[in-house]
Order: structure tokens, then sequence, then C-alpha cells
């Protein structure tokens, strides 16, 4: 509507007719909004912000949660349908646009964002021609490779087809060939090492906006972790207890293992609406697939993994086996542990854990120990022993029950 001859003319027309008072913004401040976006949802982001819309392709840089220079650019798919010269005339174009928006703003950024209907669209795609086991598009990372790969693979094959076997709207799909081609050059111009999805832009953007700063700087993951234990936990509050009561055996977990401790903990209980018979693969499933924020691919099937393994000793014949590849052996097994960590500690007191016995884990010499209270000797049954030698056996440590 910016640059539309009678763009001013429709505003008009709808605030006559609606009542509503339209925003036209420039391209620069399209771009901060968009950028303010990514940071709702990854507020540690550093790197550029590629905002692609219909008419025009908007840049941004962020760093240390603020939004720096920004260039707007008319690379949008509606605007390069009018672009004459074939195939070659367009590329051309492409690739002098865009080598000025390198002078302008830059090619060292590491780390590229990418916003906009058209890059989810080739993401999908991307995902489908690597047969990616997962298809939650926020936070999906693409390596500048395999991004040049599927430009090629989107080219070699029939739209149509693509478009059935994605579920891609129409008026998508056919945006993809000239999108895919502004991604090859941005890859080639920029080099960065690696590109990320964002669902989260200029709406966004706006909410952050209202943000007060306190705010801004908290924790997305946790934020959401909290929300949902309040809504749907049978006792909000005890997630914090929990992670209490289990730290000594994550004391020396690094801040983005503690933050997914953290989470796991909060979330333990909010599927109990569930029938037992599922609970854990609808945990799993819940988390995997949850709008939440800052939170990788690998980073959803471990917290996803540690829930299923809360509420089922194994993963074996998982449906949702296809997702472990994501994780490493390694990151396998700390799901685990921390699964039956919290499968124990969660029977262990109704109330609060640290009421009824405190652990212990000395790694070095393989030994768990837990300590109990007077409250914790009178809870110590049968069951709940059970559940603390499985939690034992997967540290390959010794109990030890004082």
């Amino acid at each position: 509507m910016r640059e539309a001859k009678d763009g001013r003319a429709f505003r008009k027309a709808v605030e006559a007719e609606t009542g509503l008072k339209l925003l036209v913004i420039e391209g620069e401040e399209e771009a901060r909004l968009s950028a303010q976006g990514v940071l709702l949802g990854w507020p540690d982001a550093r790197g550029l912000v590629c905002d692609i819309g219909g008419n025009s392709l908007e840049l941004a840089v962020v760093e240390n949660g603020k939004v720096g220079r920004r260039e707007t650019s008319p690379l949008g798919p509606f605007r390069l349908q009018q672009i004459e010269g074939g195939k070659a005339g367009l590329r051309e174009h492409i690739k002098s646009v865009m080598d000025g928006l390198v002078e302008k703003i830059g090619a060292d950024h590491e780390q590229i964002y990418l916003v906009g209907g058209s890059w989810r669209a080739i993401a999908r795609l991307d995902m489908e021609r690597a047969n990616y086991p997962m298809t939650v598009l926020h936070e999906y990372r693409m390596s500048p490779d395999a991004a040049l790969e599927t430009v090629k693979w989107i080219g070699e094959n029939d739209l149509m087809a693509l478009k059935a076997q994605t579920g891609i709207s129409t008026s998508r799909i056919e945006l993809v060939p000239l999108a895919s081609q502004v991604l090859r050059q941005l890859v080639l111009s920029f080099q960065p090492k690696s590109l990320a999805i964002s669902s989260y832009g200029i709406r966004e953007g706006l909410l952050y906006e209202k943000m007060p700063a306190s705010l801004r700087k908290r924790d997305p993951l946790i934020e959401a972790a909290r929300f949902t234990e309040r809504q749907m936990a049978r006792m909000p509050g005890f997630g914090k207890k929990l992670y209490q009561f289990l730290l000594p055996i994550f004391a020396n977990e690094p801040p983005e293992q503690d933050r997914l401790i953290r989470a796991a903990c909060l979330l333990h209980d909010t599927a109990w609406r569930t029938h037992p018979d599922y609970r854990a693969d609808a945990c799993f499933d819940n988390v995997t697939r949850a709008n939440m924020a800052a939170l990788s691919h690998p980073e959803r099937v471990f917290l996803g993994l540690a829930l299923l393994h809360r509420y089922r000793n194994s993963r074996a014949a998982s449906p949702m086996a296809a997702l472990f590849t994501l994780l490493n052996e390694t990151e396998l097994t700390k799901a685990e542990i921390l699964g039956k960590a919290m499968r124990f500690g969660a029977m262990f007191s109704v109330r609060d854990p640290g009421e009824a016995g405190a652990l212990k884990y000395f790694p070095e010499e393989k030994r768990l120990e837990l300590h109990l209270t007077k409250t914790g000797r009178a809870l110590m049954g049968e069951v709940a022993e059970a559940r603390l030698r499985s939690l034992a056996s997967s540290l390959g440590a010794e109990v030890a029950i004082f």
C-alpha cells in the first residue's frame, strides 16, 4: 500500500467505511518490527533478520537484544514478476540489488533469521527433500549448502506435485520459484553459516514494542512452561519444588541445559488428564508440536523425551522413534536420566519432595544417596524405591538410602 499509486485513496476508503485508521509504514520500520518479532522468540538472537513480503525484502541487524542497521529492497516476489530479460535478467537483477544490500549492511553475519511465508514454504520443501522427521517450522535450521540444494531441487520438480506433498497453498507455492532465487542469492552474497526460520515477525514485533525491558529479558521457554503449569497441572507450583529436589543430580549442567531441566519440571504433570496408557506419548507430542519459542528442534525432542520417561521407563517401540534421531546417544541418555528423576521425585511426595528427603549425587564415585526425613521414611514404599533404583541405574550409580 505504501507504494501503490492508489494506496492513499484506498487507506481513506477503508477508514471511511470501517472507522479503522491504517498506519502505512516505511520499509525500514517494517524491518525494525520484524526484527523485534525475532527478538521476542530469540532474546539472544545475533545476526541478520531477513523478512520477505510480497513487494519487498527487509534486512535488519540484531545483537544484544537490540535492532541495529536496517535496509529495504524491491526483492519481493510480486515485484520480481515485473522484471524483464527472462531467467538471466532476473538473476542479474537480484544479484545487483543483493550486492548493494551487502555494501550497505555488511556481510559479517553468521546467522540469518528468515521471516515471511515464502521462506517458510521453502523450509517446508527442504524438510520434504531431506525427509526431515519433524514439520515444526519455527526454529528450523538450514545450512547454506542445504538451502542451495533445495533451490535447485525446487527448480527440477513440478510445483503442483510439491504442493500436494506438503500442503502448501496454491497462492504461496506459485511465489516459491521467485523467492527461491532470492534465497539463493542471499546465501551466495552474505555467506552465512546457518539459516533459521522464524514464525515470529511484525505481529510479534508490535507486541515486543509494548513490553517493558524487564519482561523482554525473560526466557520465553520458561515463561511458556510456567503458564502451562498454571493452566494444566494438578498442583501449580510443584514444578519449582521438583526442580530444587533434583538439582543435586544436575548441579554441574551448563545454563543452556539447566533451562531445559527447569522447563521439564514445570511441565512434568501437565498431561495428567490424558489416559494413563497414552500419557507418555502425549507428553512427547505436546512438547514437540507446542507453540514455544527459544527452543531448537533437538531441544524440543530432548524435552519431549524427558517427559516421556517421566511416565515410562523404556522408549522402545515408541511411535515417535524417528524424532529421536535428532539427538545423539549422550543426549538420549541425559533425557532418560531427567525423565526417571522426575518419575521418582513426582511420586515421592505429593506436596514437596524436599520435605521428605534430600538427594546427594557423587558422579566420580558413581553413588546416589537419598537422605530421608521422618516424613520421607513413612512415604518410602516399594514403588518409590524401585523408581529410585531405576534412576540410579540410568546414572550408572549405586544407591544408598539413609
